[in-house]
């Protein structure tokens, strides 16, 4: 049997929201262990006066399986 842990994580990325989870699991792979999958809580962008985007922020729930 194994138990795993859901942790909420805040990336972003000037190209995508697609480069901003894959940052973000990066990332969050090298601190946690044994990362099994993630879900997008959230996205949102960060825009200029004129309305283009600057950058893309996704809300990610990453579970990993916790060791014995």
């Amino acid at each position: 049997m194994s138990v795993a842990r859901v942790t909420e994580i805040i990336s972003s990325s000037n190209e995508s929201f697609e480069d901003a989870v894959r940052s973000g699991l990066k990332r969050a792979s090298k601190t946690l262990k044994n990362v099994r999958g993630a879900w997008v809580e959230g996205q949102k962008v960060d825009c200029d006066s004129d309305g283009f985007i600057r950058e893309y922020r996704v809300i990610l729930k990453v579970t990993f399986v916790l060791e014995d």
